[in-house]
């Protein structure tokens, strides 16, 4: 197994990374605890967290995630091991209530709240500084240049190593590489996107973005590999949905008959090659030549032992052309680029 280098920068991860957006959530400290124990041990040292996570569950003002991380990075002392990514963007306060429409105004991509933020979130992880410092989403309403400004800033105070995006569209992205060879500004070194091999996830990524990155050296970390749990095998056809907090907002929106296919050639594969159906699906996402590391996500640290060794699995090429065909669209003129 190889560390890969994430886009130009000089970091070097693991080809899976841990999300933590249930931290607080769906599964309790200790819980939490014991799953970054198991990630670090299995060879793991990307953790993503944000400044809003979960600010959408009951009485959690955001912040909860970045505060679990920096309890267990002091008990640990695990710092020096662990590549630490967090976002900014999102309102804060419960249920987001700490927007442009609350005199704290805890929100968006402005010179003034990146400064706080960051400092709350440093304050939260318990760090001297933030390895990847990511762009959540698109503030349409702040002029890129500032946004990038203020970045470039935290990089040359120390305060953060590197700085990426997340969310962003491909005119999106190409804007802020351009403002940044431009003016001088530090530079986004990844990008995290929606991807899986579901559609029109796939589809969605790969029609442009994916050769952006590929053109431009931008490391690509995905969030939901697994389409919210959809191509883990937890869902069948016409069978009740699965006891789960997510299930009915995520996953049912899966449901097409593409889908189903896609997921009847990965259980297909996994039952070959006796591994389970997550792991075929995290190895067809190590094949894309684009890919850093898909993001995973889990409730407990069996469900990340079910994971992990999708590192060393390696698919077929005839495996994953077959997976590329069930999973593939109509190309659109400027696709084929003939």
């Amino acid at each position: 197994m190889a560390y890969r280098k994430l886009g130009k920068s000089g970091l070097f991860v693991h080809p899976i990374a841990l999300g933590t957006m249930q931290f607080g959530w769906t599964a309790d400290e200790p819980t939490a605890f014991a799953i970054m124990d198991a990630f670090v041990e299995a060879g793991g040292n990307l953790i993503d967290t944000a400044d809003i996570y979960t600010t959408w569950a009951a009485g959690n003002p955001g912040g909860v995630s970045e505060e679990i991380i920096g309890r267990w990075l002091k008990s640990r002392g695990y710092r020096d091991q662990v590549i630490v990514a967090t976002k900014v963007r999102g309102a804060m306060g419960p249920g987001g209530s700490e927007g442009r429409n609350h005199p704290l105004q805890r929100e968006g991509l402005s010179r003034g709240w990146i400064m706080r933020a960051v400092e709350d979130s440093l304050r939260r992880l318990q760090v001297d500084y933030i390895d990847l410092y990511q762009v959540h989403w698109v503030d349409n309403r702040v002029p890129i240049e500032e946004t990038l400004s203020a970045f470039s800033d935290l990089v040359h105070s120390g305060l953060v190593r590197y700085i990426g995006c997340s969310n962003f569209s491909a005119w999106r992205l190409m804007q802020a590489l351009w403002a940044s060879d431009k003016h001088g500004f530090e530079s986004f070194v990844s990008i995290q996107p929606e991807y899986s091999i579901a559609q029109p996830t796939r589809m969605n990524f790969e029609r442009e973005l994916a050769r952006v990155c590929e053109t431009y050296g931008i490391g690509v970390i995905p969030y939901s590999p697994l389409a919210g749990g959809f191509l883990t095998g937890k869902y069948r056809r016409d069978q009740p949905l699965p006891e789960s907090v997510r299930a009915q907002g995520i996953a049912s929106g899966r449901f097409t008959e593409q889908n189903w296919k896609i997921l009847d050639t990965i259980l297909e594969i996994a039952h070959q090659r006796g591994v389970h159906p997550a792991q075929v699906t995290l190895s067809w996402h190590l094949s894309r030549p684009f890919m850093t590391a898909p993001i995973i996500g889990a409730n407990s640290v069996g469900q990340l032992q079910d994971l992990m060794p999708a590192v060393s699995l390696q698919l077929s090429a005839e495996e994953v052309a077959t997976l590329n065909e069930v999973s593939s669209w109509p190309l659109s003129r400027t696709e084929r680029e003939i």
